[in-house]
């Protein structure tokens, strides 16, 4: 049955390479968004010191309520998007899940920003989803979630999945994404730049830069000359790190 848009993974092989891909320890605590049936928070529950698995659809609870007594499990019932991460005890330091496709990319992008605790990401995601959050600059799908999502983390393909290991078998083709944490990622001023620079994408990134701040065009080009970049520069030409100076530069 669909559930809430749900593809429920059914591949036994392929849920236990997830867990052989996550590389977790017996010190680790992991976060699973979108827990389903509980197949693949069964076999975390055996590899992790603490599991917290948020699933939003209550009528999964006899799927999981024989899960519910184990001791290391945290369950718990809401929106991963409105959950307090940052009230999670004891803080998760990996995510390990076949995450809902539709809030894939804002979920990775909230773990980032709100859990400094974590630092491996082990997801199943849309394959276009993978392919845009480990974009390159200069690409054409390289864009905002590219740069914050690379701005805290090295970003690796571990796996692409046949759309027969899901019931039922989606439309879409997924992957398997790895994230390793590299660094605090972008703070609230780098975030704003990047997503108001990618808001026009047609235009340079100083014009676009034009819209939200009205008067910011000359100092927008000065700070992209100071950096080396030409003063026309559109976004997708900038890596995550000269995003990060270009952020500094304006702040001054």
């Amino acid at each position: 049955m669909v559930r809430l848009g749900q593809n429920f993974l059914s591949d036994p092989n392929l849920l236990d390479a997830i867990v052989r891909d996550a590389e977790l320890g017996p010190a680790d605590v992991v976060l699973e968004v979108g827990a389903g049936e509980g197949v693949l928070t069964e076999r975390l529950l055996d590899s992790a010191r603490h599991l917290h698995s948020v699933e939003i659809d209550r009528r999964l609870e006899p799927a999981l309520a024989p899960l519910a007594t184990r001791p290391n499990l945290s369950l718990h019932w809401g929106d991963a998007m409105k959950l307090d991460l940052g009230a999670l005890e004891p803080p998760p330091t990996a995510v390990v899940a076949n995450l809902p496709y539709a809030v894939a990319t804002p979920l990775i992008l909230r773990t980032i920003e709100a859990l400094p605790s974590l630092q491996r990401w082990t997801v199943m995601v849309q394959r276009e989803i993978a392919d845009r959050l480990r974009a390159a600059p200069g690409s054409r799908t390289y864009g905002s979630p590219s740069v914050l999502v690379q701005l805290a983390c090295e970003v690796r393909l571990l796996r692409k999945v046949d759309p027969a290991v899901f019931r039922p078998r989606p439309r879409v083709d997924s992957a398997i994404l790895g994230l390793r944490r590299s660094g605090p990622g972008a703070d609230q001023p780098t975030r704003e730049l990047v997503r108001a620079a990618f808001a026009h994408r047609r235009k340079s990134l100083a014009r676009s830069l034009e819209h939200l701040r009205p008067g910011s065009l000359a100092a927008t080009r000065a700070a992209l000359e100071q950096l080396g970049l030409p003063a026309d520069s559109r976004a997708e030409q900038l890596s995550p790190e000269e995003f990060r100076a270009l952020a500094k530069g304006l702040s001054r």
